[in-house]
């Protein structure tokens, strides 16, 4: 006998989706705006000439590019407050890994698209009579934003999507809500696909809006 599929019973539950998407929204906004000004301390400290600058960033930047989310949230919630003796709560040890994940791919973006910009474009700049920082505020990074703004976005969306491996840490996001209307209805196919239908419905619309900026930069270029 075949399975019967119901989505009506659902409804009832909406409350608890809603309440999910606006929490997984909230963890990537958050976490986009503070891995945003970490990309950006930790990009410029790249192009340092020091090497006590450099090297740490660097660490940083590799370690939590080259190791898995889902494993840094668990270490941050279940590892670090042995280090540091003291307990973490799961939203706070969510946000600290999704931060530090993001910024360090921030940084990266950051670090590459000040780097595109052509060497003579400093050395007029310097030609000019201005600083080292000013030909960065005034020259570089108008430029160089315009080349970040692709690979910005593509990194964001997928922020998003992270956002749903925070449910290991019991933090009451989408993918959470959704076990918790399955431990309640035992109606796991039914549930889960409408959570894919959710993440689907939100992130398809954003994934198209960037592949058609992508599209747009590169003809104006």
């Amino acid at each position: 006998m075949g399975y019967r599929w119901d989505f009506t019973f659902l409804w009832q539950y909406r409350g608890i989706f809603v309440e999910g998407v606006v929490l997984s929204i909230g963890y990537t906004l958050g976490t986009i705006l503070l891995g945003l000004i970490l990309g950006l301390v930790c990009g410029l400290g790249r192009l340092s000439k020091h090497r006590l600058i450099v090297l740490p960033i660097q660490a940083y930047i590799e370690l939590f590019r080259c190791t898995p989310l889902l494993v840094q949230l668990v270490w941050f919630y279940y590892a670090f407050p042995i280090i540091i003796n003291v307990q973490i709560p799961a939203p706070l040890a969510a946000t600290l890994a999704l931060t530090l994940y993001v910024g360090a791919f921030y940084a990266e973006i950051f670090r590459g698209g000040i780097q595109s910009i052509e060497q003579g474009q400093w050395d007029a700049g310097r030609a000019l009579g201005m600083t080292h920082t000013r030909v960065l505020r005034r020259i570089i990074l108008p430029q160089a934003v315009k080349r970040m703004i692709p690979p910005f976005l593509n990194q964001s969306v997928t922020q998003l999507k992270n956002t749903s491996l925070i449910s290991t840490l019991a933090v009451a996001e989408l993918l959470y809500q959704g076990t918790v209307v399955t431990a309640a209805t035992y109606r796991p196919l039914e549930v889960y696909t409408l959570v894919a239908i959710i993440y689907f419905v939100i992130l398809f619309p954003l994934t198209v809006l960037t592949q058609r900026l992508e599209v747009r930069l590169a003809v104006s270029d």
